[in-house]
């Protein structure tokens, strides 16, 4: 089955891609999900389309998203939560607002869907997420989340 990706999916490939998978991968996981959409040969301008999108949030260059990187592992970054008296946070840290608190520190928009969390961090104190600003560069930032 051919199929369009609309979402960057590890080991498959990014948005815009036209892939080949089997047929109930794509029936069963990628098109319920939102992640695909059939491939048809109107589906080009589509195709056009989200990349784009794609390129318009991408890092310009590897040099650029060298530079990202030195900012961004420079120090830890401070990330403000909502949290209760003993410590606990009222959710999880979401990638959204990781992203914001990146965006600060960079001075440009840092993509969320770049940022990959290990684990929900649901504590007060140090943790590192990892951020792949550019195919071949990604950088493991030091967050230090802090109640506000």
């Amino acid at each position: 089955m051919k199929i369009i990706l609309t979402q960057e999916v590890t080991g498959l490939g990014q948005p815009g891609d036209v892939v080949e998978v089997k047929d109930g991968y794509g029936r069963n996981y990628l098109l319920p999900r939102g992640v695909a959409i059939r491939w048809t040969r109107g589906g080009e301008k589509t195709v056009e389309s989200i990349k784009k999108a794609r390129t318009s949030r991408a890092v310009r260059d590897q040099e650029h998203a060298a530079q990202i990187r030195g900012k961004l592992e420079a120090g830890p970054v401070d990330v403000k939560v909502k949290a209760g008296s003993a410590g606990r946070l009222f959710g999880a840290v979401t990638t959204s607002e990781i992203a914001g608190a990146l965006a600060e520190v960079v001075g440009e928009d840092v993509d969320r869907r770049t940022i990959a969390l290990a684990n929900p961090i649901k504590t007060l104190g140090a943790h590192s997420v990892s951020v792949r600003l550019h195919d071949d560069v990604s950088a493991t930032v030091a967050l230090n989340v802090i109640p506000a």
